[in-house]
C-alpha cells in the first residue's frame, strides 16, 4: 500500500500535544508525497495544518479503526504506537471502568483508588480453571496461568509484579496469593493458606510508610515463595526481603510519615499491658514527627494495631516476644528524644542523667544507663600500640544516634521476617513453587540519591531479563507456526548494567572510596567522572560537579553523591553494639549476636535471617579490622545476583502498575504521568517488539468468518479455508511481505488488520449505498404513485361536486312551486276545516252534557248495588273465616298432639332399634306387644260398657220412680202447685239462661285466652325462629370471617412457612453436604495415617468400621406430641425449666390455659348462680315433683340395668363370635370343594345376626320388666306420702287440661287398686307378660316424655350459650371500640404499630387455637391408628393361623398336589437369609452390582430385595439383624459412590435405589399417612414389630449426599461445554463476526478444535442424562429438580462469562443466547420438564441477552431497560452496558451519559453488592413420598444376581 492509499480523505491521526501528549485529528483532503503539511480537522472542529519534515518524511501516526479501540489485549490493535496504546488505556480505564489490560505477556493494572468489587470469592471461582485468554484481563487470570502452567508443565513460576510507589503493588500482590491460598487450599489442618494472609498485615505495619504519592507505600521488595505439594496444595512459604529503606526510621520529609508500626503503637499506647512503654502521641516524638501531620484520613491507627497484633498470634508470634517486639519499637522512638547538649568548646557533648527518655530507653532494652550515657557521647579509637577514648561533635553523636536506632529497626525487621518464615515453614516435601515478587519500580525524583540508584539498578536488571523473555516466547511462536525467522532489533540495556556493576563500575568504585580512611563523595564523583566519561550511559551534568548522569533504559536520571558513601558504609559504632548485647533481655541480646564480628554492620532488610538462604558465588572475605566489610551496595548485588537466578530457572508473569494520576483521585487519568511509566515499565518496548514482527495474528477460521464478504463468489465454492484466505490476500494485499502463512494462523505486519478493516468497511460502505438507493428510489415511486391517485381523486370529487350542485340547484326550483301551490291550498282547507270543527264541537258540548246527566244517574244507583254486593260477601266472608280459622286451630292442635304422639312412638322406637334388620326382625314381637295391647283395652272396654248399661238401666229406673213421685205430687197438691211450679220453672230457666250465658262468657273467655295463647305461642316461636335464624347468621358471619382470615392467615403462613422450610432444608442439606466432605477427608486422612504407618514387611487391610453406626441414633422426640398444656406442664417437668423456658410455643399454650380457666371459672360461677335461683324456685315446687323423682330414680334404675345386661351380654355374644368362628373353621376345613365354603360361611353369619337381634328384643323386654319391678317397689313406698297429694299438680304435660275432682279421686282410686293388683302377681293371666308390657308401655311413655323435658332443657341450654355468645361478641366489640377510640388518640406511626401488635396477638391466639386442635386430632389418630394396628394383628394372626391349619390339612389330605407353582402363590414377599450370608449379599447386590445387569428388570430392583430381607428380620423379630443389615447397606453404597464418583449412571443408580429403599420403608411402616394408596394386598407387607424412623432419617441424609454427588458429576460433565456452546458456537450461521485477537488467544475460538461445543451437544448430554435417571426408575419430581439445577448453573456460568468477557458482550452475541435459551425451552417442553422452574432460573441470562439487543440512547430506552432487567442487579446491568463491544463500524458504543442515567434510575434498587451468581449455588432438594404400586410378592429376582442363598417365605 502506497502512503498516498493510507493518508487519505477522513483518515484518523495523532498528532503531539503538549497537555494531552497525543491528539486526534482527521485529515480534510489526501495526501501527496513530497507535499510539506496535512491538513488536519481536530476533535473541536478547528483546522490546524501539520508540518512534516520532508527528509525524515516522519507521517504522523495513524490511529486504529473505533472496533478496534478498548480491545482487552493491546497486541490485537493494528497501529502498535505509543498513542494507540495511551488511547486504548484511557478509554477503557475511564468509559468501562477497567483496570487491567493485557499487553503481550505484561498484565498492566491501573490503580482506581477505589475499591471494587471484582475480587470476590465468586471472581475467583469463575478464574478458577480458565484459560488466560478466555476472561477479561485480571490479576486472577495471570494467577491462574501460574497455577496452571505450574501444574501441567511441573516448573516453577514468578509473578513479577513492578511499579511505582502508589500504582498498587502490594494489593495487587496480596490479591495473587489470596488466589492461591483459596484455589489451592491446604494439604493438612494448619491453615497455613491463612498464615500466608496473616503476613500482610505484620509486613504492611513494619514496612511500609505514608509518602507524598501513596498512602500505604513498600519502602522494602519482597519475594515470597509459596510451596505446593504433589497435589498442588499450600504446603508452606518463605519469604525474601530486599533494602529496606532505613533512613525513613530517623528522617521523614514534608508530608510524609514513619512506618505504620510507630503510629499504631503510639495510638495503643494508653492500654493497660502497654503503660511501661510510656508512649503519649505520635506527635511527641522526634522520629514521627518530621513529616507534620501524622495521622491519614480514613485510617484507624489502632484498629490496625490490633489486626497487627491477631496477625502475630496467628503466625505463632509468643505474646512474651509480642511485647518485646513492641518494646524495641518504643525504645527507638525515645533514643530520637534524647537530648544531646554540646559542650563550649564544640568538639564534645553530653546527656543528662536526668533525662527520661534514656531512662525509658535503657529500661525497654534492659540495658545500663551510665554506659549507653556514655558511649552515645563517645568512641573508642584502636591503634597498634594503644587504644583511647575520644568524645565526638553534636553532628557526629547525632549520626551516630540515628545510625544505632537504624539499625536495631533493621535487625528487628529480619528478626520478624525470620520468625514468619519459621512459622510458614513445613516439614514436608516441597514439590514445586511459585514466587511472588514485589519489588520498586523505577524512580526519579528532584534529588536521588543512593536509595534510586539501587532501585534503577535493579530495574534494569528486572528490564533485561524481561526483554529477554519477551524475545524468546516471539522465537518460539514462531518457531512454532513454521515463519521464517527474521532477528529482530530490540533493546539492550547490557551496557548500562555493565557501568553499574562491572569491574570498575560504579559500584565497585564506591566501595573502593568507602575503604580509604578519609573517602569523601566528591572524590568518589571525579573518579566517575575520570573512568566513565566515555561510556554512552554516562553523563556529566554541566552545572555540577558532585552529580552525574545515568541513562536508563526508561529515561535519564541525575543522581547527587552527597551521602552516598555513608549510606553505602552504615557503619554502627562497636561500643554501643557491645551495650545492646549484655541487655538482660534475651530477644534484645539475641538479635546484635547472629554477627560473628565484635562491630557489626548494618546489613539489609532480611540478610540478617537465615532463612533467605542466600549464598555468594565467592567465598567471603575476612574483615581486617572491627568496621563491616560488606557494604550496602555489595549486599544488595549479591542479593539481586540471586534473585535473577531465581528468576531465570522460574516461567516469569509480569504485572505493571500504572498511577493514575498523583492526586489519588479515583478513575481520574493523567496522560503525562500515564505515557511516563508506560515508557519506564517495559510496556512500550514489548509493544516496540511486537510491531517490529507480525503482531497481528489470525487463525484461518476467524480470518474466514471475519472477511469472508470480500471473497468473490466463485471463490466461496472452495471447501479449504486455508486456500481461500491465500488466495484473498494475494489479490487483497500485494506485497507478500506483509503477511505470513503460517501452520494455524496467518501473521500480519503492522497496520495490515487496519486496512483489511477499511476494505471490509468499504465494501459494507458500497452495499449500504446499494440498498439505499434502491430503497429511496423505490420509495419515491411509491410517493409519486400515491401523489398522482390522490391528485386523481381530488379532480373526481371535485367535478361530481359542482354536478350535484347544479342537480340540487333544479330540484330546489322545482320543490317552491310545489311548496307555493301546497300552502296555498292547506291554507284554504284549514279555513274550511275550523268552520267545521267550531260546530261539531258546540254540537258534541251540548249533547254530551245530557247524555253524563243520565249517566251519573245510572252510575250512583250501579255504585249504590256494587257497595250492598261486597259490603254482604265481606260479612259472609268474615264469619266464614272466623268459623274455619277455629276449625283449622281445632285440627292444628289436635293434629300438633297426635304428631307428637307419633314422634315420641318414632323416637322410642329409632332408640330401641338399633339398624333397619334388627327393626324388621322386631316388628313380630311389636305386632305380638300392640295385640295384647289391643284385648287389654278390648277387656277393659267391655267392662266399661257392662258398666255404662249398668248405669244407664239404674238411672232409667230412677226416672221412672221420679215421674212417678211427679205424677203423685201433681195429683196431691192440684192447681196450686201448679203456679209455684211454673214459677220455679221460670226461675229455673233464668238461671240455666244465666247459667248459659255465663257458660258463653266462659267459653269466650277461654277461647279470648286460647288465642292469647295461641298468640303468644306464634310469636315465641317467632321469636325463636328469629334467634335461630340470627344464630345461624352468627354463625355463618363467625364462619365466614373465620374461613376468610383462617385462608388468609394460612396462605400468609404457608408462604412463611415454605420459606422457613426451604431455607431450613438448605440448610439441613448445607450440613450434610459439610458432612460428607468431612466424612471424605477423614476416609482421605485415614488413608494417608495407613500409607505413613505402613512399613516394607507389614501391610495392614483397610479398616471396614463406619462411623455411620454412630450417625443412626438421632433423636426421635417431636414437639407435635405436646397436645394441650397438660402435656406441655408435663413436658416442662421432663425436659427441666431451662429448655422450657426456651420454648415458646409452651409458654403461649400455658398462657392461653390460664385464659381458659379463666373463662371457665367466670361460666362456672354464672352457672352457681342460676343453680341457686333455680334452687329457691324448687323450694316452692318440691312437692309437685315427687312422681318426677320418683321417675328420675326409675331411669336411673333402668340404665344401671341396662348397662350390667348390656355388659353380660356383650361377654356372651363373644363367646358365641369365638364359638361360630371355631364352627366355621371346622366346617370350612371339612369341606373340599372351595366353593361352597363362602356361601355357608355367609348363611352361618346371617343366622348369627338374627339370633343377636332376636337376643337384643329379649333383652329389651327383660330389662323392661326388671324395671317395672324396681318402680313398683318404689311406688309402693312412696304411696302413703302421695295419698294428701291427689290435687297438687303434676309436671306432666297434659296436667293443664280441666279435669273434674271427682273424675281425679276415682282415676287416683284406680291407679291405686292397679298399684295393690300389681303387687300380687297371681292375677296376670298365663306368666304375667300382659301386666308387665302393659306397665312397659306406660314406663316407656314416662321416659319418653323425660327425654322431651330433657331436650327442652338442652333447647334453653342452647339459647342461653347464645345468648352469652352475643354478650361475649358485643363485650369484644365493646373493647375493639374502645380500642379503637384510643387507636385514634395515637400518632399514625403508634396506629400502625398498634394495629400490627393487636393483629400479632389475634393471629398468636388463633394460631395456638389451631395448634391444639391438630395436636389433639393428631393425639386422637395415634390413639386409633394403635388400636387399628392392634386389631388388624389380631385379625391378620387369625387369618394365618387358620390358612395355616388349612394348609395343614390339605397337605395331608392332598399328598402330590403341592407344586412349584403352588408354592410360588404362596410366596408372601419375605426373603430369609442367614446372618453369615449378609456379606455376600451386599456384596451381590450393592458393591460389585453393575447397573448394566438390570437393564430389563423392574427398576429399583435392589431396593425391593433390600426391603424383602429387612421385613423377613422384622417379621421374626430379630432387631439386630434388621440394624446390621442396614448399617451394611448403607456402608455399602457409601463405599460404591466414593469408588465411582465420576459415574453418573451409577450414581444415579443409587440415588433412584435409596430413593425407593425409603419409599419402601416408609409405604409399609404401618402409618396411616403412607398407607392412603396402598391395596389391601400391599397392607398385608407392612412392618409389625419395628418403627425404622431413625433410619429414614439416615437414608434421607444419604439421599440427600447422593443427589448432591450427582449434581456435582452432571457439573462437571457440562460446565466446559457451557461457554462454548451458549457463547461461542454460531447457532445461527454467520450472525457473529471476529474481532481481531492479542497475543492472548481464546483456547475454544478454534471452530474445529478439541474444545469446541456447540448447543447441540448440550442438549444431548442432558438427554443422556434423562435417559438414565428415567431408566433407572428414579422419582420424576427429583428428575425435575436436577434439570432446574443443571438450569441454574448454567445460567450462572454463562451469564458470569458474560460479565467477565467484553468480546461477547454484543448484539450478535444476545440474537445467539436468545435462540439457544428457546433451544433449551423447546427441549424443556418436548421432555415435559417445564414444570421444574428451570426457565425461571434462566431470567438473568434472558434478561441479559434482550439487554444486549435493546436499543441504548434515549432517556426512553433507559427506563425501558430498567423496568425489563428486574433479575439483573444494578451492578449487572452497568457492567454489561460498560462491556458492550460494537462488532461492526456501523453499530455505536453505549455512551457514558447512557450509563449514568442507568445508575441514577436504579438508584433506588437494593441490590445485593455482589457482581457474580454463585455458580456453587445448589438448591435444596426434596425428595416426595411416591409409593409403589407392585407388590413384594409379584417381584422376579434373576438367576444371575447370584443370590440363591436366599429362600421366599
Amino acid at each position: 500500500m502506497s502512503v498516498s492509499e493510507l493518508y487519505s480523505q477522513y483518515t484518523r491521526v495523532w498528532i503531539p500535544d503538549p497537555d494531552e501528549v497525543w491528539r486526534s485529528a482527521e485529515l480534510t483532503k489526501d495526501y501527496k508525497e513530497g507535499e510539506k503539511s496535512l491538513q488536519l480537522r481536530l476533535e473541536d472542529e478547528t483546522i490546524r495544518e501539520y508540518p512534516i519534515d520532508v527528509q525524515s518524511n516522519q507521517l504522523p501516526f495513524l490511529r486504529n479503526p473505533d472496533i478496534l479501540v478498548g480491545e482487552n489485549d493491546l497486541t490485537a490493535l493494528s497501529y502498535l504506537h505509543e498513542p494507540a496504546v495511551l488511547h486504548n488505556l484511557k478509554v477503557r480505564f475511564l468509559e468501562s471502568n477497567h483496570i487491567y489490560t493485557y499487553c503481550g505477556i505484561v498484565l498492566v493494572a491501573i490503580n482506581p483508588y477505589e475499591q471494587l468489587p471484582i475480587y470476590g470469592q465468586d471472581v475467583i471461582y469463575a478464574y478458577s480453571g480458565q484459560n488466560m485468554g478466555d476472561m477479561d484481563p485480571h490479576i486472577f487470570a495471570v494467577a491462574e496461568e501460574a497455577y496452571k502452567q505450574m501444574a501441567r508443565e511441573e516448573k516453577n513460576q514468578s509473578i513479577i509484579v513492578s511499579g511505582e510507589s502508589g500504582a498498587g503493588k502490594t494489593v495487587s500482590a496480596k490479591y495473587a496469593m489470596r488466589y492461591f491460598a483459596t484455589v489451592s487450599g491446604s494439604a493438612s489442618d494448619t491453615n497455613i493458606e491463612e498464615k500466608v494472609l496473616a503476613s500482610s498485615p505484620i509486613m504492611e505495619a513494619i514496612g511500609n510508610a505514608k509518602t507524598t504519592r501513596n498512602d500505604n507505600s513498600s519502602r522494602f521488595g519482597k519475594y515470597i515463595q509459596i510451596g505446593f505439594d504433589k497435589q498442588y496444595h499450600i504446603i508452606g512459604a518463605n519469604m525474601r526481603t530486599y533494602l529496606l529503606e532505613k533512613s525513613r526510621v530517623v528522617f521523614q520529609a514534608d508530608d510524609e510519615r514513619n512506618y505504620h508500626i510507630f503510629y499504631q503503637l503510639c495510638a495503643a499506647g494508653s492500654l493497660p499491658e502497654f503503660k511501661e512503654l510510656a508512649l503519649t502521641c505520635a506527635e511527641d516524638f522526634f522520629f514521627t514527627s518530621q513529616g507534620g501531620d501524622t495521622r491519614i484520613e480514613g485510617i484507624d491507627d489502632a484498629e490496625d494495631f490490633e489486626k497487627t497484633r491477631q496477625a502475630f498470634t496467628l503466625l505463632g508470634v509468643r505474646e512474651s516476644h509480642q511485647i518485646s517486639i513492641f518494646k524495641i519499637i518504643a525504645s527507638i522512638l525515645h533514643l530520637g528524644n534524647v537530648e544531646i547538649q554540646a559542650e563550649r568548646d564544640g568538639d564534645s557533648c553530653s546527656v543528662s542523667p536526668q533525662d527520661e527518655h534514656l531512662t525509658n530507653f535503657c529500661q525497654l532494652l534492659g540495658v545500663e544507663h551510665s554506659q549507653m550515657e556514655r558511649w552515645l557521647c563517645h568512641r573508642k579509637l584502636v591503634t597498634t600500640s594503644e587504644t583511647y577514648v575520644k568524645s565526638m561533635s553534636l553532628q557526629q553523636v547525632l549520626n551516630a544516634r540515628s545510625a544505632l536506632a537504624k539499625h536495631i529497626y533493621a535487625q528487628l525487621f529480619g528478626w520478624i521476617v525470620e520468625h514468619i518464615n519459621k512459622a510458614l515453614h513445613t516439614h514436608l516435601k516441597q514439590h514445586s513453587f511459585i514466587g511472588v515478587l514485589d519489588i520498586y519500580g523505577f524512580e526519579t525524583f528532584e534529588v536521588n540519591s543512593f536509595e534510586q540508584f539501587c532501585i534503577n539498578y535493579a530495574n534494569e536488571k528486572l528490564q533485561q531479563q524481561f526483554n529477554s523473555h519477551v524475545f524468546k516466547l516471539e522465537q518460539e511462536e514462531y518457531m512454532k507456526e513454521q515463519i521464517p525467522w527474521t532477528l529482530i532489533d530490540f533493546y539492550d540495556n547490557q551496557p548500562c548494567i555493565d557501568l553499574i556493576e562491572a569491574k570498575l563500575g560504579i559500584l565497585d568504585l564506591l566501595d573502593e572510596e568507602c575503604k580509604v580512611p578519609k573517602g569523601t563523595d566528591q572524590n568518589w564523583a571525579q573518579k566517575l567522572y575520570d573512568r566513565h566519561s566515555g561510556s554512552q550511559h554516562f553523563q556529566k551534568p554541566r552545572m555540577s560537579n558532585t552529580a552525574f548522569i545515568v541513562v536508563h533504559f526508561a529515561d535519564k536520571v541525575e543522581y547527587l553523591s552527597d551521602g552516598f558513601l555513608e549510606k553505602n558504609r552504615d557503619t554502627v559504632y562497636e561500643e554501643q553494639i557491645n551495650i545492646l548485647k549484655a541487655s538482660k533481655f534475651p530477644l534484645v541480646a539475641d538479635l546484635f549476636h547472629d554477627d560473628k564480628d565484635s562491630v557489626p554492620a548494618t546489613t539489609t532488610s532480611g540478610k540478617g535471617s537465615s532463612k533467605i538462604n542466600i549464598r555468594s558465588a565467592r567465598p567471603p572475605l575476612k574483615a581486617s579490622n572491627k568496621e563491616h566489610k560488606k557494604t550496602v551496595g555489595h549486599q544488595f548485588r549479591t542479593s539481586l545476583h540471586l534473585l535473577m537466578e531465581t528468576l531465570n530457572a522460574t516461567t516469569p508473569h509480569y504485572v505493571r502498575c500504572i498511577k493514575p494520576n498523583d492526586e489519588k483521585l479515583p478513575f481520574h487519568f493523567d496522560p503525562k504521568r500515564a505515557v511516563q511509566q508506560l515508557r519506564a515499565c517495559g510496556v512500550l518496548e514489548t509493544i516496540r517488539i511486537s510491531a517490529a514482527g507480525y503482531p497481528s495474528r489470525w487463525a484461518y477460521h476467524d480470518f474466514f468468518n471475519r472477511y469472508r464478504v470480500l471473497v468473490k463468489k466463485r471463490e466461496l465454492a472452495n471447501t479449504d479455508k486455508k486456500a481461500i484466505c491465500r488466495s484473498v490476500l494475494e489479490n487483497l494485499i500485494k506485497d507478500p511481505d506483509k503477511f505470513q502463512f503460517g501452520r494455524t494462523k496467518i501473521f500480519f505486519r503492522a497496520g495490515q488488520v487496519a486496512y483489511l478493516e477499511k476494505l471490509r468497511a468499504d465494501k459494507f460502505r458500497a452495499a449500504t449505498i446499494m440498498i439505499q438507493k434502491t430503497v429511496r428510489g423505490w420509495l419515491q415511486k411509491v410517493k409519486y404513485r400515491r401523489l398522482k391517485a390522490a391528485t386523481l381523486t381530488l379532480q373526481r370529487y371535485c367535478r361530481g361536486h359542482l354536478a350535484r350542485r347544479l342537480a340540487e340547484h333544479l330540484r330546489r326550483t322545482r320543490a317552491a312551486v310545489v311548496f307555493q301551490k301546497q300552502c296555498r291550498m292547506r291554507r284554504a282547507h284549514l279555513a274550511y276545516q275550523r268552520a267545521r270543527r267550531a260546530a261539531v264541537i258546540i254540537q258534541a258540548f251540548t249533547r254530551g252534557m245530557f247524555v253524563r246527566r243520565i249517566y251519573q244517574q245510572v252510575l250512583m244507583e250501579h255504585k249504590a248495588t256494587i257497595l250492598q254486593k261486597h259490603v254482604r260477601g265481606w260479612m259472609a266472608r268474615r264469619h266464614f273465616r272466623r268459623l274455619r280459622g277455629a276449625a283449622i286451630v281445632i285440627q292444628c292442635a289436635f293434629r300438633m298432639l297426635k304428631a307428637k304422639q307419633e314422634l315420641k312412638v318414632l323416637k322410642i322406637e329409632a332408640r330401641s332399634a338399633e339398624h333397619l334388620k334388627r327393626l324388621n326382625v322386631g316388628m313380630e314381637n311389636k305386632v305380638v306387644q300392640l295385640q295384647r295391647k289391643i284385648d287389654d283395652q278390648n277387656k277393659e272396654f267391655k267392662t266399661l260398657s257392662e258398666q255404662l248399661v249398668a248405669v244407664t238401666s239404674t238411672h232409667a229406673v230412677k226416672v221412672e220412680k221420679l215421674q212417678k213421685e211427679l205424677a203423685r205430687y201433681q195429683e196431691g197438691h192440684g192447681g196450686d202447685s201448679s203456679l209455684r211450679l211454673q214459677e220455679e220453672v221460670e226461675s229455673l230457666r233464668a238461671e240455666l239462661h244465666r247459667a248459659h250465658s255465663e257458660r258463653k262468657i266462659l267459653e269466650d273467655a277461654h277461647t279470648k285466652e286460647k288465642d292469647e295463647l295461641k298468640k303468644q305461642v306464634a310469636v315465641l316461636e317467632q321469636e325463636n325462629a328469629l334467634l335461630k335464624d340470627e344464630k345461624e347468621q352468627l354463625n355463618n358471619q363467625i364462619l365466614c370471617q373465620a374461613k376468610d382470615e383462617f385462608a388468609q392467615n394460612s396462605v400468609k403462613e404457608n408462604l412463611e412457612m415454605k420459606k422457613e422450610l426451604e431455607e431450613e432444608r438448605s440448610r439441613y442439606q448445607n450440613l450434610v453436604k459439610e458432612y460428607s466432605r468431612l466424612e471424605q477427608r477423614y476416609d482421605n486422612l485415614r488413608d494417608e495415617l495407613t500409607i505413613i504407618k505402613q512399613t516394607p514387611g507389614h501391610r495392614r487391610n483397610p479398616s471396614n468400621q463406619s462411623s455411620l453406626e454412630s450417625d443412626s441414633n438421632y433423636p426421635s422426640i417431636s414437639t407435635s406430641e405436646v397436645g394441650d398444656a397438660e402435656d406441655a406442664l408435663q413436658q416442662v417437668e421432663d425436659i427441666g425449666l431451662e429448655k422450657a423456658a426456651m420454648d415458646m410455643t409452651v409458654f403461649l399454650k400455658l398462657q392461653k390455659r390460664v385464659r381458659e380457666l379463666e373463662q371457665e371459672r367466670k361460666k362456672l360461677q354464672v352457672q352457681l348462680e342460676k343453680r341457686e335461683q333455680q334452687d329457691g324456685r324448687k323450694v316452692q315446687v318440691e312437692q309437685a315433683k315427687n312422681e318426677l323423682d320418683l321417675d328420675q330414680d326409675a331411669d336411673l334404675a333402668y340404665n344401671s340395668l341396662k348397662r350390667q345386661e348390656l355388659e353380660s351380654e356383650n361377654k356372651k355374644l363373644k363367646n358365641d363370635l369365638n364359638e361360630l368362628r371355631k364352627a366355621v373353621a371346622d366346617q370350612a376345613t371339612q369341606n373340599n370343594s372351595t366353593h361352597s365354603s363362602p356361601d355357608s360361611y355367609s348363611l352361618l353369619l346371617n343366622q348369627l345376626k338374627l339370633a343377636n337381634e332376636e337376643l337384643e328384643v329379649r333383652k329389651e323386654e327383660v330389662l323392661i320388666l326388671r324395671t317395672q319391678i324396681v318402680s313398683a317397689d318404689q311406688r309402693r313406698l312412696a304411696g302413703k306420702s302421695t295419698e294428701p297429694n291427689i290435687n297438687a299438680r303434676t309436671s306432666w304435660p297434659n296436667s293443664e287440661k280441666h279435669v273434674d275432682q271427682e273424675d281425679a279421686i276415682e282415676a287416683y282410686h284406680g291407679v291405686c287398686q292397679t298399684n295393690s293388683k300389681t303387687e300380687d302377681w297371681g292375677y296376670l293371666n298365663e306368666d304375667g307378660e300382659l301386666g308387665l308390657a302393659y306397665q312397659g308401655l306406660k314406663q316407656v311413655a314416662r321416659l319418653l316424655e323425660a327425654q322431651l323435658q330433657a331436650q327442652s332443657r338442652e333447647h334453653e341450654e342452647e339459647v342461653e350459650g347464645l345468648k352469652a355468645q352475643v354478650e361475649a361478641l358485643k363485650e369484644e366489640l365493646d373493647k375493639q371500640q374502645h380500642t379503637f377510640c384510643q387507636t385514634l388518640l395515637l400518632s399514625p406511626e403508634a396506629q400502625v404499630e398498634f394495629g400490627v401488635q393487636q393483629e400479632i396477638s389475634r393471629l398468636t391466639n388463633e394460631n395456638l387455637d389451631l395448634k391444639e386442635l391438630v395436636e389433639k386430632l393428631e393425639k386422637n389418630e395415634r390413639k386409633l391408628k394403635k388400636q387399628l394396628k392392634i386389631y388388624m394383628k389380631k385379625v391378620q394372626d387369625l387369618e394365618a393361623a387358620q390358612a395355616l391349619a388349612q394348609s395343614e390339612r390339605r397337605r395331608h389330605e392332598l399328598n402330590r398336589q403341592v407344586t412349584v407353582q403352588r408354592k410360588e402363590k404362596d410366596f408372601q414377599g419375605m426373603l430369609e437369609y442367614h446372618k453369615e450370608d449378609e456379606a455376600l449379599l451386599i456384596r451381590n447386590l450393592v458393591t460389585e452390582l453393575k447397573p448394566q445387569m438390570l437393564a430389563g428388570t423392574v427398576p429399583c430392583l435392589p431396593a425391593y430385595v433390600l426391603y424383602m430381607c429387612i421385613r423377613h428380620a422384622d417379621y421374626v423379630n430379630d432387631d439386630l439383624k434388621v440394624h446390621s443389615l442396614l448399617t451394611s447397606t448403607i456402608n455399602g453404597i457409601k463405599k460404591v459412590l466414593k469408588k465411582h464418583n465420576e459415574d453418573f449412571e451409577m450414581t444415579s443408580f443409587w440415588l433412584s435405589n435409596t430413593c425407593r429403599l425409603l419409599h419402601c420403608l416408609k409405604q409399609y411402616s404401618g402409618d396411616e399417612g403412607f398407607m392412603t394408596q396402598n391395596t389391601a394386598k400391599q397392607n398385608e407387607h407392612c412392618l409389625k414389630n419395628f418403627d425404622l424412623a431413625e433410619y429414614r432419617q439416615v437414608l434421607s441424609d444419604l439421599s440427600i449426599q447422593i443427589y448432591q454427588q450427582l449434581i456435582k458429576i452432571a457439573e462437571g460433565v457440562l460446565q466446559p461445554m457451557i461457554v462454548s456452546a451458549m457463547l461461542e458456537n454460531e447457532s445461527i450461521q454467520g450472525l457473529s463476526g471476529v474481532k481481531p485477537t492479542g497475543y492472548r488467544k481464546r483456547s475454544s475460538s478454534m471452530v474445529d478444535g478439541d474444545n469446541s461445543y456447540c448447543l447441540e451437544a448440550v442438549i444431548r448430554q442432558m438427554n443422556s442424562f434423562h435417559t438414565v435417571m428415567r431408566d433407572q426408575g428414579l422419582d420424576p419430581e427429583i428428575i425435575l429438580q436436577v434439570f432446574k439445577q443443571l438450569f441454574y448453573m448454567i445460567n450462572a456460568v454463562t451469564l458470569n462469562n458474560l460479565l467477565l468477557r467484553k468480546d461477547v458482550c454484543s448484539w450478535s452475541t444476545g440474537m445467539q443466547l436468545r435462540y439457544n435459551i428457546s433451544q433449551l425451552e423447546e427441549w424443556l417442553r418436548g421432555r415435559n420438564l417445564h414444570q421444574s422452574g428451570a426457565v425461571q432460573t434462566m431470567e438473568p441470562l434472558i434478561q441479559a441477552a434482550q439487554l444486549l439487543q435493546l436499543k441504548k440512547k434515549s432517556p426512553e430506552d433507559a427506563e425501558a431497560i430498567c423496568s425489563l432487567c428486574t433479575s439483573l442487579s444494578t451492578q449487572q446491568i452497568v457492567k454489561i452496558l460498560n462491556l458492550y463491544t460494537p462488532l461492526n463500524e456501523f453499530e455505536e458504543r453505549v455512551t457514558v451519559a447512557f450509563i449514568r442515567t442507568i445508575q441514577a434510575q436504579l438508584q433506588e434498587r437494593n441490590d445485593p453488592q455482589q457482581l457474580l451468581l454463585d455458580s456453587k449455588h445448589m438448591f435444596p432438594v426434596l425428595f416426595p413420598f411416591n409409593p409403589s404400586s407392585l407388590t413384594m410378592d409379584s417381584i422376579h429376582i434373576p438367576a444371575y444376581l447370584n443370590l440363591e442363598f436366599l429362600n421366599k417365605v
